[in-house]
């Protein structure tokens, strides 16, 4: 983006919108770049620390109004965790991540400011999931607390990892919180059944819980995991219990997600079961 743009709207000191001879609107930030800015002012883009495109006018507008609420200070830090983010991933970034995330750092600095307690009940299921994403989610937090000495509570990690994982897959946070959802109750209603509490950091539970999550995208995208008869009716015998919980955990899945479960999958859920009851 080497040609020179022209201001727009100055949205704050370090933020403007500028018309840009090839890519129409861009958001250039960086410090200071709106200082004294007018409309129709050229601006040379190679000053701005970061340049980004938001062709979704519903995102420009709502990254408009985000930005009156966002504490100035603040903008360089989330150019650069947005810019850390896009390198570590090493994959295009959806552009909601501008505003979302914006959004909910924004946010999160005001209640760990505010000592406003605000848990994340998915955790655990998160960082099992979606390891690369929950790391570099890490990585931010230690970022904001070198450059601020705000330190964000745990959950917080969770929820950025969530805005990453739905910022490369360009699914939305409903959808993946539906999904995190219906696993913790899965979890819960396995410890329930087995009158045993899980070790979140065992391996058996990751097992589970990444099973789990690979069955409800087979669920979506109507995939099987083949015929097991064999296999069924042995596991059906040797392990009545784990069997009969196996198909209980696919009920409730079926009621959740409104969609058939594949009968196989008790197969598979049988053995992840029996593993828990062997500890």
């Amino acid at each position: 983006m080497g040609s020179p743009v022209t201001v727009q709207k100055t949205l704050n000191n370090n933020v403007v919108i500028a018309d840009h001879p090839a890519f129409k609107e861009v958001i250039l930030i960086g410090k200071g770049i709106g200082f004294n800015r007018k409309p129709g002012d050229c601006i040379e883009p190679e000053i701005a620390e970061k340049t980004f495109l938001l062709r979704d006018p519903e995102q420009k507008e709502q990254y408009v109004n985000l930005m009156s609420h966002v504490n100035e200070e603040l903008i360089p830090l989330m150019s650069d965790i947005l810019l850390h983010v896009g390198e570590r991933m090493e994959e295009p970034l959806n552009e909601h991540i501008h505003v979302a995330l914006t959004d909910h750092l924004a946010f999160a600095f005001h209640r760990t400011q505010n000592a406003l307690a605000f848990q994340n009940p998915f955790l655990s299921e998160i960082e099992t999931l979606y390891p690369k994403e929950y790391q570099i989610a890490m990585e931010v937090v230690t970022m904001i607390y070198d450059r601020t000495g705000v330190q964000f509570p745990d959950g917080e990690v969770g929820f950025i990892a969530l805005h990453i994982h739905s910022a490369v897959t360009d699914k939305s946070l409903r959808e993946i919180n539906k999904h995190n959802q219906l696993i913790t109750q899965l979890i819960a209603f396995t410890e329930e059944q087995l009158e045993i509490d899980i070790d979140r950091k065992s391996i058996d539970y990751h097992r589970l819980v990444q099973h789990l999550h690979r069955a409800i995208h087979r669920v979506h995208t109507g995939e099987s995991t083949g015929e097991q008869t064999n296999l069924n009716d042995m596991l059906k015998s040797e392990y009545p219990l784990c069997y009969n919980i196996a198909w209980k955990l696919i009920k409730v899945m079926q009621r959740q997600l409104n969609k058939t479960v594949d009968e196989s999958e008790a197969v598979y859920l049988t053995i992840h079961l029996y593993r828990l009851t062997q500890k």
